[in-house]
């Protein structure tokens, strides 16, 4: 397999970067946030007074007063979660918030294998048999469930819809809408999670009672203490940590590392080994949100949905380990996929290919968008992994690399081919489908032939995008602090810095990882390569994060090395 991975420098505007350390901005930070394209101190405000305000969400108002008057009338509301994490925590807020303001609530949650996803007419039906609702409030999915939408209509079921996926050609006939991305919408931040909308929603309804006289600004619910939920929503999701975004994270980590999270947030941080006081958007996406994500991949996200919105902390511990064990055989079971998409690619050749599409017989439905994950990042090339649905149908779910549109490629497949896909949806990132086994062949085809046409040669080539050299004194505990004091993550990328080494020694780790001591102007470092074995030449130039090391109560500086060449 013949990869080619290129290392980078991001530009960085000298004028603004500049401007950003006479601002006071730390001089290393002021170059990286330049290179990200930020433009003035004030878009690092994380205080929750510099967020968009509500009202720039198209039909939010309407929201807010149709839920206000559910309210005042009594009526009772279910809310029909997703199955990730961004809809497990977009469920646990909706209830929590629309609880304090003295809505009757329940919710309920499609099982992925029974039901698939979003507002079904099956699910519809579902809900009206065991919750008898006169609303229905979807949380992060709705707004392609046109169908579903018609169906409740039809058994007298109002339809609120929040969701923050991209639209289809036909939004659904719901009462109201609140999507950042629906047609017209002027909010500024296209980037909210499915949490986030929700989020926004109980603002605006607060607002709204407030208004009514229910609540004065001191007897009012406190939606802040939602942030801990909206921030591991945030990040799970993988959205771009825009400004508005970064604002939710930082206050979210906030809480946390003060030690005022819910129960079911202190339990997953506990059972995960991770220390809450110095929580980072890395443990939310790498540590608390798989283990909540698990339950939705292998067995029933309802689990989830309770650690989230249990107060009893027993209780959340016994349903945290819980998911913790369902984690763990989500990994087996990824790893058994991950070796055998890997025989199915054994002669793939990436410069023949512009994309990925493997199935197998005895793949799991709930894991096979991990797999397609890892897949991408080892080709470098939009994926695509199936599994069997039953019924003679099999169900994708797919990654994609920056600049090629995921959920776009699949609208293009479906008019190229009418009939091939039975349904899609998704984003730029990351998109599902389903289609007939028989189908399988040709959506190959289909879906290569859109790569073509799509992807350029240079597009297909990895970058490393770095931000240069580390000036010496930067190496440090205290800078490394300084940084992780920052809301990193999707859009706004950690720190990678580049610079020439001499490599002094070098020695393979547990058979898996490239262990280095490097030297740079009479300095050494220790660094380790994860998942490498290969060995350097005695100069390299090396793409590194640095890590605060801690080994038997001393903390140093170690270089986690992204890529490496010889200099």
């Amino acid at each position: 397999m013949t990869l080619k991975t290129r290392l980078s420098t991001r530009p960085c505007p000298f004028r603004t970067s500049e401007l950003l350390r006479q601002d006071g901005v730390h001089p290393v930070l002021a170059r990286i946030y330049a290179s990200r394209g930020l433009l003035d101190a004030r878009e690092l405000s994380s205080e929750l007074a510099a967020l968009s305000p509500p009202s720039g969400l198209k039909h939010i108002d309407a929201a807010a007063a149709f839920l206000a008057d559910a309210i005042g009338a009594g009526k009772r509301m279910t809310i029909v979660a997703d199955y990730d994490c961004d809809g497990a925590t977009a469920c646990a807020v909706a209830l929590r918030g629309l609880r304090a303001m003295g809505a009757q609530v329940d919710y309920i949650v499609p099982n992925r294998f029974e039901y698939g996803y979003g507002l079904t007419p099956e699910i519809v039906a579902l809900t009206a048999r065991e919750k008898a609702p006169d609303i229905i409030v979807t949380v992060d999915n709705g707004i392609a469930s046109v169908d579903g939408v018609l169906a409740a209509n039809g058994l007298g079921i109002d339809v609120v819809v929040t969701d923050h996926h991209l639209p289809g050609d036909v939004l659904p006939a719901a009462r109201v809408i609140v999507n950042p991305n629906q047609p017209e919408c002027g909010f500024p931040s296209k980037n909210l999670a499915g949490v986030g909308v929700v989020f926004y929603v109980l603002l605006a309804l607060r607002a709204e009672l407030r208004r009514r006289g229910v609540f004065d600004a001191q007897t009012q619910p406190k939606l802040d203490s939602l942030l801990d939920l909206v921030a591991l929503g945030t990040v799970a999701d993988v959205v771009k940590l825009d400004a508005n975004n970064r604002i939710l994270v930082a206050q979210g980590l906030k809480r946390m590392r003060a030690g005022r999270m819910h129960a079911g947030v202190a339990a997953l941080f506990r059972v995960a080994g991770r220390e809450a006081r110095c929580a980072t958007p890395f443990d939310l996406g790498f540590a608390v949100g798989p283990r909540l994500n698990a339950a939705g991949r292998l067995q029933d996200m309802a689990l989830g949905i309770e650690c989230l919105t249990t107060d009893d902390e027993g209780r959340a511990w016994a349903i945290a380990q819980q998911l913790n064990e369902i984690n763990l055989k989500r990994r087996e079971i990824e790893a058994e996929m991950q070796d055998t998409a890997l025989l199915h690619l054994d002669t793939f050749e990436p410069t023949g290919a512009s994309t990925i599409t493997v199935f197998d017989e005895g793949w799991h439905q709930g894991v096979i968008g991990i797999v397609a994950s890892r897949l991408k990042e080892k080709f470098y090339r939009p994926t695509f992994t199936f599994a069997p649905a039953g019924d003679g149908m099999i169900k994708g779910s797919g990654r994609s690399i920056p600049g090629f549109h995921l959920r776009d490629a699949l609208d293009l497949v479906s008019k190229r081919v009418p009939g091939l896909i039975d349904k899609f949806g998704g984003h730029a990132m990351a998109a599902g489908l389903s289609l007939r086994h028989d189908n399988f062949d040709t959506f190959c085809q289909a879906f290569e032939a859109v790569g073509q046409a799509w992807l350029t040669d240079a597009q297909l080539e990895r970058i490393i995008e770095t931000d240069g050299p580390l000036e010496d004194e930067f190496y440090s505990t205290q800078f490394i602090e300084l940084m992780d004091g920052q809301v990193w993550g999707q859009g706004f990328a950690p720190p990678v810095f580049c610079d020439e080494f001499r490599v002094v020694s070098q020695r393979i780790l547990k058979e898996r990882h490239l262990k280095l001591q490097l030297e740079k102007n009479g300095r050494r470092y220790d660094a380790i390569w994860f998942g490498h074995t290969d060995s350097l030449s005695d100069r390299a130039r090396v793409a590194f994060r640095l890590d605060a090391n801690e080994y038997n109560g001393v903390t140093k500086v170690q270089l986690l090395v992204e890529h490496a060449e010889s200099a």
